[in-house]
Parts: structure tokens; sequence; C-alpha cells
């Protein structure tokens, strides 16, 4: 027997993609999990074995972050501006809240200077892997200049491809139509000429790179799918007077295999003692009609609406953006998901093994399967009943550690 062999048991066992009946035995060897056996599974003489009375499951993976944020107001704005010592001390603090949550892996999707590439090969125990798209690439004066991904024109479209490209970056992160937390932008417009958009995503797809687009309006989706995207972030939908995703959309994002993710999750406490919400928000609701409570309620259906198209959903929580997106706020996105009609076996998969498929990770983590990461998180009580146990983590284990 291998001196690291150890076990975890659980009445409440969820693999990825569904629970497994009766509970489970899960063997770990170091890092890697190697077995996944009934309950009462007679482990080899001399493994310890840990019992839990709740829920064990994958690591979380959160699919959309902003690690350079601190998720106070302006704090993107403010990466942009910091040096790099501070900016590397923030994206420590993001991941430490992310692994306290139950998070295992994040893909960042707003970067500045690349730093978090340099982050991705830390060596700290205990602390989530990264998957990195380096500075989102937008135009000039588009949503999230400040972080330095702006290009323009064929030339510029091209070279700062091959910039990602050289960086080493895991995805590309283009932004398709304005931002709500950057004033001056249109979060009802487009953002790139059409001819842009297509040659920035041939050109990444021809390195190996799948592209996701930022697109909070409609007209930016319909941009983006156009342009041959492998993923859509927010899909908001917005238009003037309010939230609108017609069928013939959502049937163009099934037919292409478009990933979404609705980036959910608002902390409401943190919102309501925000001063006044930024500029474009406010501008939102005023050309919507809706707060942005009502806001939410309209996602949810649409929401509903890429279930039952047959759209593969993912969850990531747009962590760090602002006030109400804490980092570490996963739990509510799947929340989201499940109040919107989605069983909580898909709401799981959403942030478990659909998104680290989604993240290029289907064979690395995101499942309890052997020979995978031994990526475990155990939650107090029955998710099934409870699905706010996520906000209850009791242990984590990240690639076979468990953070201090």
């Amino acid at each position: 027997m291998h001196a690291e062999l150890r076990a975890l048991r659980a009445p409440v066992v969820f693999d990825g993609t569904r629970f497994v009946p009766g509970g489970a035995t899960v063997l770990v060897d170091a890092d890697t999990i190697v077995g996944v056996e009934p309950y009462d599974y007679s482990v080899p003489v001399a493994c310890p074995v840990t019992t839990y009375d709740g829920t064990l499951l994958p690591g979380l993976v959160d699919a959309h972050v902003h690690l350079v944020s601190d998720g106070g107001l302006g704090s993107l704005e403010r990466a942009g501006e910091q040096s790099d010592e501070q900016v590397d001390a923030t994206i420590a603090q993001s991941l430490r809240a992310q692994a306290a949550a139950g998070v295992t892996t994040v893909r960042d999707l707003g970067d500045t200077r690349y730093r978090t590439l340099a982050a991705r090969e830390h060596d700290e125990p205990g602390l989530p892997r990264i998957v990195a798209a380096g500075p989102p690439m937008t135009v000039p004066e588009g949503h999230c200049h400040y972080l330095g991904g702006c290009v323009e024109g064929p030339d510029a479209v091209r070279a700062g491809v091959r910039e990602h490209v050289e960086r080493g970056v895991d995805v590309v992160k283009v932004m398709a139509s304005g931002g709500l937390v950057t004033t001056g932008t249109d979060v009802f417009g487009v953002q790139f000429s059409a001819e842009d958009l297509r040659l920035l995503v041939d050109t990444a797809h021809a390195e190996g790179l799948a592209v996701v687009a930022h697109a909070h309006s409609l007209a930016g989706i319909e941009h983006a799918l156009a342009a041959g995207v492998d993923g859509l972030e927010h899909f908001t939908g917005l238009v003037e007077g309010g939230v609108d995703v017609p069928d013939a959309v959502l049937a163009r994002t099934a037919e292409a295999g478009v990933v979404v993710d609705l980036t959910f999750g608002f902390d409401w406490d943190r919102f309501d003692a925000m001063p006044s919400p930024p500029p474009n928000v406010l501008e939102a609701m005023r050309r919507t009609g809706m707060d942005p409570r009502s806001a939410i309620a309209a996602r949810k259906q649409v929401a509903a609406r890429v279930r039952e198209h047959g759209i593969t959903m993912i969850c990531g929580d747009d962590a760090g953006a602002g006030p109400p997106k804490p980092h570490g706020g996963l739990a509510g996105a799947i929340e989201d998901l499940v109040s919107a009609g989605y069983p909580i076996e898909e709401a799981l998969a959403s942030a478990t093994s659909l998104a680290a498929a989604a993240c290029g990770l289907g064979a690395v983590t995101g499942s309890l399967s052997s020979g995978l990461a031994a990526d475990i998180l155990v939650l107090e009580g029955d998710v099934q009943s409870d699905v706010a146990a996520l906000r209850r983590p009791r242990a984590v284990l990240m690639r076979g550690d468990v953070p201090d």
C-alpha cells in the first residue's frame, strides 16, 4: 500500500454528473483520486479513513473571475495603475478567498500585464489552479481598456493575439459589448467591427486557443455568435426596454455548440451598502426600466430557456468585478441556477465537470474519477435538499492538499 493512500467517506456524494446511490468511499493517493467505491467498501489495512456526515463532491470551478481585483468600487480600474507587487498581493488574496469557499480551479478572464500567468505557477499549497486569459482584448476606450488589451484594425488584432499566444495564455477573452463597470462604454451596443472580431477569433483558433466573449447586449451576443466564438459570458440580452434573448438566438447558440455562462451570483447586502451604483449601471436601469433585482429575475427566465434549448451552461460569478461580486461567492451563482429551475445535479455539474471541460481541464479535474486530481470539497449537510450547504464548506482538498 502507498504510504499516502487515504480514504474519504460520505453518505451523500456527487461525482460531477450525478449523486452516487448510497454514498461512496473515495480513495486518494497523494494528489490523485485512485478509486470511487461503495460507501461500505473495505479499505486496505492501515489506510486511514475520514468519515463525514455531509456531502462530498468535486472541488468547484469558478469559470469567470478577476483575480487582480479585490471587488471594491473601482478595483478593476485601479489594478491597471498598480505596481506588479500590489497586483500580485491582490491575486494571492483573491485565490485564498476562493479556496476557502471550496473553489479549486478558477478561470481568470480579466488580467493586467499578464500577472495571473505569473501567479499560475504559484507554489503555495492549497491554492486553486488558474486558467488564464491575460488582459481582455478590447477597443481603445472600450470595456476594461485600463487593463491594457486594446487593439483596433487588422494589424493590431493579429499582433494582440500573437502577444497573448507568446505569453502563454490558456484562452482568449474579448469584449463584444460595453461593460457595466466601465463608464462611457455602450452596454447596449457592440465593440469591434464585424471584420476585426472575426479576424480575432480566427487568429486565436489557428493558434489552438478558444475565445470567450463578454456580451451584455443582445447585439453583442449576435455579434459574437457571427464571429464564431466558443463561449459567451454574461449573455444578458440587454435591449431598450428590458432583457430579450429570442428563441432564434438560443437556437443559433445551441447549434454552434457555444457554452454559456450567465455569471450569476449577487451579494445583495453588499449591493445595498453601495453609496450608488456605477454610472453605466444607472444608465442601464434607465434604458431597460429595470432595477438589478428585476433584471436578475428576467435573466433567470433566460437561464430556464437556455436549458430548454440544450445549451451547455457553466458557472462563473464575475468575482472581483465590484462589491456585489466578492471572491468566494460561487455558491450564489449555483443557487441562482437552482432557483431558475435547474435540477441540483445540473447546477452542480455546471460548476464542476462542465466548467472543467469548458476550461480544457475535463481530463484533469471536475469529477470524482480515478486518475483525476484530488480536488475535493466536503460540505456540512445534504446539498440535495439544501443548496445553501454550499456555503458551509467543511474541508477542501486542493490536489490532495488541505489549505491552512
